[in-house]
């Protein structure tokens, strides 16, 4: 697996993209933890819950993630504990896992900065989540930032946020990104040559480039 699929495409791209079929994907919230990252590839999906009377466990799923895939995480959008630290950072970066989704915050921040893996996450906080949340479902339908994300949904990434896309439309979908980002690239050539920014503008059609043609 690779991020060829939408190699050169940003999020802000694919966002206009997925507006112009009306289909959702801008996952709110989420935010890498350093500018200048890349992320993209399938879901790999975990589901967490609250602890119950006899405590689970934390999850040892990353032994099964492939190379190249995304590890998407919902921990309910909790800010209290975290799901993701040190120890799966490193063995991540090691084993080609392409970034890290989280509907809550990680630790150990140090290590994925020092190595540039790509995490996203409502932020960072120290405490740990065993014996405070356990894995509830592997590779299931996981909500993270309000949106629903399934196994093998692809996940971009960026300074800007991370974009799901489903996988049944993600070759519609990078179509239109490209087509866009032709039309955006030279509405840029334009204005650097000297026209105008509204004729440049109007000459791609800049103002429906993500209006929705298509419902979903």
């Amino acid at each position: 697996m690779s991020d060829a699929k939408f190699a050169g495409l940003t999020t802000a791209t694919v966002s206009d993209a997925l507006d112009r079929l009306g289909i959702p994907g801008a996952l709110l919230g989420l935010k890498p933890l350093a500018d200048g990252v890349r992320m993209c590839g399938p879901a790999f999906t975990v589901r967490y819950v609250r602890v119950g009377a006899n405590p689970g466990t934390v999850g040892d799923y990353l032994d099964d993630v492939p190379p190249g895939a995304v590890v998407v995480l919902d921990n309910g959008g909790a800010e209290d504990c975290t799901v993701w630290g040190d120890i799966l950072t490193a063995m991540a970066a090691d084993r080609g896992v392409a970034g890290t989704v989280i509907d809550g915050v990680c630790r150990d921040v140090r290590r994925a900065l020092d190595v540039g893996y790509p995490i996203f996450s409502r932020g960072r906080f120290m405490r740990t989540g065993k014996d405070r949340v356990e894995v509830a479902d592997v590779n299931t339908a996981v909500t993270v930032g309000g949106e629903r994300v399934e196994p093998g949904d692809w996940l971009l990434g960026d300074s800007d946020g991370v974009v799901a896309i489903r996988r049944d439309v993600a070759d519609d979908v990078e179509a239109i990104a490209r087509e866009i980002d032709q039309r955006e690239s030279a509405i840029v050539d334009q204005v650097l040559s000297g026209r105008t920014l509204a004729a440049a503008r109007s000459s791609q059609g800049y103002h429906e480039l993500q209006r929705t043609r298509v419902t979903p």
